[in-house]
């Protein structure tokens, strides 16, 4: 039962730590597009509630009960699906780190991207969601 309990709080937190993955780059977008010092202003608080009150913590806490899932279940680890599954977690968080260092540099004023490059930044969070769906659910190795 304490398994089950975990799971479900696994799949609320990666639930939590996407929904700020696909919103932070749109934030992104429009903060990239914006003119006046007043929608800045109002972008960069935006994102960093955004990115320091629910993708920190909800990815801290997607992490924290995966492991506690694969501590529980070890057998896992010897099957190929979680190798992959794992080696897109990291890169999803690389990802998730990349969006910090993209916040940062709009909050100094150095963004040097188009609001177009943020659009297709955007879609990333996607192609990792739709690969660790599929790798969980059908465990194609």
């Amino acid at each position: 039962m304490l398994y089950l309990w975990i799971k479900a709080l696994h799949i609320v937190a990666v639930v939590c730590w996407f929904a700020g993955l696909f919103y932070l780059p749109r934030l992104f977008v429009y903060h990239a597009m914006s003119e006046d010092a007043a929608s800045r202003e109002r972008f960069q608080v935006m994102e960093r509630k955004l990115y320091r009150g629910i993708m920190g913590p909800s990815m801290v806490l997607t992490i924290l009960l995966g492991a506690w899932m694969l501590y529980l279940t070890p057998g896992w680890l010897s099957q190929g699906w979680l190798h992959a599954k794992l080696t897109l977690v990291v890169l999803l968080i690389g990802y998730h780190h990349a969006c910090g260092a993209m916040l940062k540099r709009f909050a100094r004023g150095e963004n040097r991207h188009s609001h177009v490059f943020f659009r297709w930044f955007n879609e990333v969070p996607v192609l990792f969601l739709l690969a660790i769906v599929i790798l969980v659910v059908v465990k194609p190795f």
